[in-house]
């Protein structure tokens, strides 16, 4: 396993003893069972980014399609008449 640091965190009483009853169940320290749940709330929160961008890329080539963008070399060419006119 990786290095560790101590830290130190404050937890209502009533999450406490469910940490602690759920780690003693499965034979775990409450800092192995808190670990586990952080790197999961981590992993989720990143999965859920990336769904967000894959939605947000597919809505962008939806909109680039119907404006009739369909190729990096039409990009390249309306990036090249924008500048071109002095609008960027």
């Amino acid at each position: 396993m990786a290095a560790s640091e101590t830290i130190s965190i404050t937890l209502p009483p009533d999450l406490l003893t469910q940490a602690q009853s759920i780690a003693r169940r499965e034979h775990r320290t409450v800092s192995e069972l808190l670990g586990e749940a952080l790197r999961a709330y981590a992993e989720e929160k990143r999965a859920a980014a990336l769904q967000e961008f894959m939605e947000l890329a597919e809505c962008g080539r939806a909109h680039a399609k119907a404006m009739g963008i369909n190729s990096q070399e039409d990009v390249d060419r309306i990036l090249g008449e924008f500048r071109t006119a002095g609008l960027g």
